[in-house]
C-alpha cells in the first residue's frame, strides 16, 4: 500500500475556503454528515450528501484524484460487501450463476452500502486534509469542553484522537517499507 493513497491523517496546506473554515465547523459538520449516512434512506438523500460532500472537496482546492485515492484502501471491503448483499439479500432475481441468484434488493443495498462506505471516507478526509494538526487539536478539544465537566478530560481525549488520527499514515508507512524489504528478501505475499 502507498502512503500517498490514504487521505484520512494527512494534512495539504492550502489557503481554499474550507482551509479557512474553523476546524470546529468542519469536524461539527462532518460528524453531522457521518451520522446522516446512517440516517437517510432515500437514493435523493444520498444524492444530495454526495453534492454536498463534493461540493466540500471542490472547495478545499484540493485534488479529487486524492481523495479517490483514499478510497483505495477500502476497495476490497467495498467489493466484498457489495458482493455479499448482491448474492445474499432476499429480493426478487436478477440473474443467477449456477445456484447462485443475485436479487434486486441486495443491488440495492449493496450500491447503498459502498455509496456510504466511500462518501463516509470522503467527508472525514477532507476534514484531515484541510484542518493543520494544531487547528484540529484546538477544535476537537474545543468541541469536547463541554464534557470536562463530567470528569471527561477534554484535552486529553482530543491530543489521543488527534495523535491516532495523524499516526495512520505514518504505520502505513512503516507496514509498506516492511512488505517491500520482505519482498526483497524472496517473501510472496500474493500467494499467502
Amino acid at each position: 500500500m502507498n502512503i500517498s493513497s490514504v487521505a484520512i491523517g494527512q494534512y495539504m496546506p492550502g489557503e481554499s475556503l474550507m482551509h479557512r473554515l474553523d476546524p470546529r465547523s468542519k469536524i461539527a459538520l462532518s460528524l453531522v454528515v457521518v451520522i446522516a449516512l446512517f440516517i437517510v434512506k432515500s437514493a435523493w438523500a444520498y444524492a444530495a450528501l454526495g453534492a454536498l460532500i463534493i461540493g466540500a472537496v471542490l472547495a478545499s482546492r484540493v485534488p479529487i484524484k486524492m481523495v479517490i485515492r483514499g478510497l483505495r484502501p477500502l476497495l476490497f471491503v467495498m467489493v466484498l460487501t457489495f458482493c455479499l448483499h448482491l448474492f445474499m439479500d432476499p429480493g426478487e432475481p436478477i440473474f443467477r450463476i449456477g445456484k447462485i441468484v443475485a436479487t434486486d434488493r441486495g443491488l440495492a443495498q449493496g450500491l447503498i452500502t459502498v455509496a456510504r462506505l466511500s462518501l463516509l471516507i470522503m467527508a472525514t478526509s477532507i476534514v484531515t486534509l484541510t484542518t493543520s494538526p494544531i487547528a484540529f487539536t484546538d477544535g476537537l478539544e474545543s468541541l469536547l469542553k463541554p464534557l470536562s465537566f463530567v470528569g471527561v478530560p477534554a484535552h486529553e481525549l482530543a491530543m489521543m484522537m488527534t495523535i491516532a488520527l495523524r499516526f495512520i499514515p505514518t504505520l502505513l508507512e512503516e507496514t509498506d517499507k516492511i512488505m517491500k524489504a520482505q519482498m526483497a528478501r524472496g517473501a510472496d505475499f500474493e500467494s499467502g
